[in-house]
């Protein structure tokens, strides 16, 4: 007996739901695998971020000492050309000693003529 039209119509659709089934199996397959392989991703991103995030820190610390290194060398220069301004005053102060005592009064004069004018 030859199938029928309606035999061969059962068989078809029977291995299109049997192939249907396998796909779906396969797609959750792949689903899972693509949900640990986005799992492992994610775990690797935030432990490269973390690492970053902690060598930032790091150097930020590095350069805050730096910084107040670099303040204390700027103020130690600082200091050393204001001892030098004041020795190289009171130099001057002791060769031209009438000299100095002049700019001295006549500074405190002008001073003291402001001061007045303001009142």
């Amino acid at each position: 007996m030859t199938p029928t039209s309606t035999d061969n119509l059962k068989d078809n659709l029977s291995e299109a739901g049997s192939h249907l089934k396998a796909a779906a199996g396969a797609a959750g397959e792949a689903l899972r695998g693509a949900t640990a392989a986005a799992g492992d991703e994610l775990r690797l991103g935030r432990a490269n971020v973390k690492a970053e995030l902690a060598d930032s820190g790091l150097a930020g610390l590095a350069a805050a000492e730096a910084g107040g290194e670099a303040a204390r060398e700027q103020m130690d220069a600082l200091m050393d050309k204001g001892r030098d301004l004041i020795d190289s005053a009171a130099e001057l102060i002791r060769e031209r000693p009438l000299a100095s005592f002049g700019v001295a009064f006549a500074a405190g004069w002008l001073v003291a003529a402001l001061t007045r004018r303001d009142r």
